[in-house]
């Protein structure tokens, strides 16, 4: 029997980071593939579903993948080139993106070692490609927990009404929910927070999670909210800070034995004392992930 493992699905790129001063610098990206990179630094076996294409730029993330524990079979390096994704940084360190997009879902088993399954960001939104990712997750969700992310992607992902009615599809599939405030204004037009977060809940989640940049984050089950404020830490730049933030996510889940379709029961009874943990874990990895330039997650052992 194979050991319990992730699948993580969606983009694998290339981030091109345009600092205030100072020059440009490539490094690996996009939030799925992040995410992954989190969870392989974590120590957590986990597979990266992706599309990159077979030239200098596609080996160069494969290669920074793999030395973060990330497996990417062969069938996701068929592209014609490998995506590109343009971060200019403001004073503050936040990020602006403008994409270049190859995307589809290569081929791929889903086998019952399979314990978690996660999706977001272009990859799940936008065709061709999207409508795969929904079917890709249906299939796993039969053994495995579904966890989303839409990190929206103004720039790319169309108009705000469209991209919603993908996104409430795959919310309707998922176990676990996990977006910012920043998502939440621009996908309801300025709806609130929690009353956004509770509608989520009614379509199926069991968990939501709201980041709030400086303000920390939020959590909500059926009934409750949970906040917690964000880490002391100096802030580098935020590239990668909410992927790393899902990663973690996953990873205190994992530990809490709150993964896997035996567990949904569980999860949907969470209690708040896990829910602080867990929130707990999630904020203490993107801290150190801000303290960092680009998308640099911890490895287990920075993990106090």
């Amino acid at each position: 029997m194979k050991a319990p493992c992730a699948l993580v699905i969606g983009e694998a790129l290339v981030d091109i980071v345009v600092p205030t001063r100072g020059d440009r610098r490539e490094y690996a990206g996009g939030s799925p593939a992040n995410v992954a990179m989190t969870l392989g630094r974590l120590d957590r076996p986990v597979e990266l579903i992706t599309w990159l294409g077979d030239d200098a730029r596609g080996r160069m993330i494969r290669d920074h993948l793999k030395e973060s524990n990330v497996k990417i079979q062969d069938s996701s390096m068929r592209a014609r080139k490998t995506s590109t994704a343009l971060a200019t940084l403001d004073e503050t360190g936040a990020a602006t993106y403008e994409f270049d997009l190859d995307w589809q879902v290569p081929e791929v088993e889903v086998d019952e070692s399979v314990i978690i399954a996660h999706a977001g960001s272009i990859a799940a939104t936008i065709e061709p490609g999207g409508t795969d990712v929904v079917h890709l997750l249906e299939r796993a969700k039969e053994h495995a927990t579904i966890t989303y992310d839409p990190n929206a992607r103004p720039t790319i992902m169309g108009e705000p009404e469209e991209a919603y009615k993908r996104i409430q599809e795959i919310i309707k599939l998922a176990d676990v929910v996990k977006t910012s405030d920043e998502d939440i204004d621009w996908l309801t037009g300025g709806d609130d927070v929690g009353l956004t977060a509770n509608k989520w809940l009614e379509m199926g989640a069991s968990l939501v999670v709201v980041t709030r940049g400086g303000d920390g984050s939020s959590a909500f089950i059926p009934g409750v909210r949970i906040d917690m404020p964000a880490s002391d830490v100096e802030v580098v730049d935020t590239v990668g800070a909410g992927d790393s933030f899902m990663g973690g996510l996953i990873d205190a889940l994992w530990s809490e034995n709150l993964l896997g379709a035996n567990n949904r029961y569980a999860l949907r009874n969470i209690e708040q004392d896990t829910v602080v943990r867990i929130l707990a874990r999630a904020s203490s990895i993107s801290a150190i992930t801000v303290s960092r330039a680009g998308a640099n997650p911890p490895w287990k052992k920075e993990l106090i």
